[in-house]
């Protein structure tokens, strides 16, 4: 399996619009950070798309994608949903809809949100996305790649994480209850939110995410939803061992038979 970190900003993107700080002015592309969403591609070639961001026509042109086979939404949160007219390009690639799935209250947002795209006589073939709405209430398959979901506390709001094997995806939390952690047993590579330093009301900040991060135990732990507080080769130097800030554009390959996962940068 293959992931790719389409993005791995918080919902203001880095750098931020009229900021004028260190880490938006920074010549160091990890510090340049688009909405924060992940593209997997299982060992039999289909491929996952999680959340549709802002900026998923420009993460789409930089990752060269072409197909897009399921879309997994964590929450409805603007962030994680406002680039889904997108996914009609894709449609026109494959010729075929996609499957969308998430919680029944995402999916009630997205109804309420893109009313225009669910409409019965919505115009199909690249007028509006040709999708298919499923809920996700527990682990199912995707081809060869097994996705479960994990539920996570965003503030006030329950959304998902999603664990593909030995990898897990749980960006926008600040809280895991204790029946998602058994469900994060054994992961070689944990990617887990951490906004920032400071305390915030529904994001982990650094130090909140590697106590998590050393509760959970994976072999690696990447961190993402990062705010423009949070620079790239600073903070990576003073993480401890096994944890980093993931960027944009990092593809992990997690190899068959449990050896450890390979960045690519």
């Amino acid at each position: 399996m293959r992931v790719t970190f389409l993005g791995t900003g918080t919902s203001h993107g880095v750098p931020m619009i009229g900021c004028d700080c260190d880490v938006c002015r920074s010549s160091d592309p990890r510090d340049n950070r688009l909405r924060s969403s992940i593209y997997v591609e299982g060992d039999d070639g289909l491929c996952l798309l999680v959340d549709t961001t802002t900026d998923l026509r420009a993460q789409a042109l930089r990752a060269g994608l072409k197909r897009v086979d399921a879309l997994l939404f964590t929450h409805s949160h603007a962030d994680h949903i406002f680039g889904l007219d997108e996914i009609r390009r894709f449609n026109m690639l494959t010729k075929r809809p996609v499957c969308l799935y998430g919680m029944r209250e995402t999916l009630d947002d997205l109804r309420r949100t893109f009313g225009y795209v669910f409409e019965p006589d919505a115009p199909r073939g690249g007028g509006v996305p040709d999708l298919r709405l499923w809920p996700l209430e527990g682990a199912c398959c995707f081809g060869a790649t097994e996705v479960e979901p994990v539920p996570v506390q965003h503030g006030r709001w329950q959304v998902l994480g999603f664990r593909f094997g030995t990898f897990a995806y749980l960006t926008d939390c600040n809280g895991i209850p204790e029946t998602s952690l058994a469900r994060l047993r054994g992961l070689d590579v944990l990617v887990l939110d951490a906004l920032r330093h400071r305390p915030h009301p529904t994001h982990f900040s650094l130090d909140e995410a590697v106590a998590m991060a050393y509760r959970i135990g994976a072999r690696q732990t990447y961190f993402t939803h990062i705010a423009h507080e949070l620079g790239h080769a600073a903070t990576c130097a003073v993480l401890p061992a096994g944890m980093t800030l993931a960027h944009d554009g990092l593809v992990i390959d997690l190899t068959a038979g449990g050896a450890p996962p390979v960045p690519i940068e």
